[in-house]
């Protein structure tokens, strides 16, 4: 069930920058390896679309991960997303050197997360969001706590709560709609 914080609204209206993690929210959160030791990630399409929603509607896209893997990669560049921070054992840094150089206060942003180490930047930002299976101290931390699963819907309803704050929603759905 999704759920939200009284201010949630007022927080995303100010997002400019919005960072993902992997694994546990773009993804279902197993880890696959394939026989060479490669590893293997399923992502949702439905996700994938309004990661490129949010962007075409001016929200810079980003994604932050502890592990690194060549699928994210591929999967970034298919979405268009230049910054796809990998292999980044301090997140909470990296959030912040990435805020800095793109000029966005850390208020300005929001991050989705899943798991402990996601907590020091999601007391950072300023739109914290989880998709439902998170962690119970992530979900604690959480404004948004997604209702659709993760790797299945959780990023899109975050990224469609952003774009509805934002005003910008009905714009990004016109196109379709038509």
């Amino acid at each position: 069930m999704q759920a939200a914080a009284p201010d949630a609204l007022e927080r995303a209206e100010r997002v400019r920058l919005m960072l993902f993690d992997v694994d546990g929210v773009l993804t279902d959160g197993r880890l696959w390896y394939g026989p060479s030791g490669e590893s293997l990630k399923a992502f949702g399409a439905l996700d994938g679309h309004g990661l490129k929603m949010l962007q075409q509607s001016g929200v810079r896209v980003a994604l932050l991960s502890g592990r690194s893997s060549l699928a994210v990669a591929a999967r970034a560049a298919e979405l268009g997303i230049a910054d796809a921070l990998q292999g980044i054992e301090d997140k909470r840094a990296a959030f912040e050197s990435l805020a800095a150089k793109l000029g966005i206060a850390p208020a300005d942003a929001g991050y989705m997360g899943d798991e402990v180490v996601d907590l020091p930047v999601l007391r950072r930002c300023g739109f914290a969001c989880a998709p439902r299976e998170a962690h119970e101290l992530v979900r604690a931390q959480a404004h948004y706590i997604a209702g659709a699963p993760a790797g299945a819907g959780a990023a899109r309803e975050v990224c469609e709560f952003v774009m509805r704050a934002r005003g910008t929603l009905d714009a990004a759905l016109a196109r379709y709609i038509a």
